[in-house]
């Protein structure tokens, strides 16, 4: 036990170290950043208009779909692009030969891409404050409602997308099939609108993923008390958000390391020149 926290805390500064490094190039934070700046966009011009019978605004409407979606889509998609390149370069083969390197690689991971996804946070809610009228007015409980959520977010996403990053066969495949994954997901969870408006079963296969959960719990932070008329049972259903996002984030801890280590044993020397070999042909 005391290896493996050792291996974890060896983690925790690593995704710290890359987090700071990613900071002086404009190449690794550039993404993020133009994201977060295509939403505030967004925002601005939604400013000024209302919710149709309310007299709330549509930009304070749309944030928290804007805020459940990427968080979502940066634990997600940042931990399996991050690691489907690296097992390419030879990243993971090295890590494999240090004890407990998965565990230590993969706290690692989780914690460089949450904090380059909480930047992106950041510049988002920077420009809502003086976008979003309700914003400012936010109370305590929702803003403590939205750090638990924050964190059991990306515990709940970023494993899995180590996982798929993993087990695809390059990098592009696993960021396009990453992609589809998650905005299928999206179309159903109602993260941008009342799931109840469509059928039963899509409800339910919905409620089985976190990105409906994501969706459901940070409207419940940002949005008045009256809009939970338009959710599943009248209620903001915390409990039940803890519970799914809390048993996708042990589940994936639980099996993250295990499928890691698996892939690490199968890599070689030879496989990761055979990969660079294949690349530098489909380039030239």
């Amino acid at each position: 036990m005391r290896a493996v926290l050792y291996a974890a805390r060896l983690g925790l500064s690593r995704g710290w170290t890359e987090f700071r490094q990613s900071l002086k190039s404009p190449g690794d934070i550039g993404w993020n950043v133009i994201v977060a700046m295509i939403f505030v966009v967004v925002l601005f011009f939604q400013r000024d208009s209302k919710v149709e019978g309310t007299e709330v605004s549509l930009a304070s409407a749309v944030l928290p779909g804007i805020l459940g979606m990427w968080i979502t889509v940066g634990g997600f998609q940042g931990a399996l692009s991050t690691l489907s390149v690296e097992r390419e370069d030879g990243t993971l083969l090295r890590a494999r030969t240090v004890p407990n390197g998965m565990i230590g690689y993969l706290v690692g991971r989780v914690v460089s891409v949450a904090l380059g996804t909480i930047l992106s946070l950041v510049i988002i809610f920077s420009a809502g404050l003086f976008l979003i009228p309700e914003l400012p007015g936010t109370g305590l409980a929702g803003w403590l409602t939205f750090g638990w959520l924050l964190v059991l977010g990306f515990l709940a996403t970023l494993p899995w997308g180590a996982v798929l990053g993993s087990l695809a066969r390059g990098s592009n495949a696993a960021s396009g099939l990453g992609m589809l994954g998650v905005t299928a997901l999206a179309g159903i969870s109602g993260i941008f609108y009342p799931i109840v408006a469509l059928p039963g079963w899509v409800q339910a296969v919905a409620q089985a993923f976190p990105v409906y959960w994501m969706g459901l719990g940070v409207r419940s932070a940002f949005l008045p008390g009256s809009a939970v008329s338009a959710e599943i049972g009248d209620s903001w259903r915390h409990w039940e958000t803890a519970g799914v996002l809390g048993a996708w984030a042990v589940a994936g801890f639980l099996v993250a390391p295990a499928v890691l280590r698996r892939m690490a044993r199968r890599e070689s020397g030879a496989a990761m020149e055979a990969r660079r070999l294949r690349a530098t042909q489909r380039i030239a």
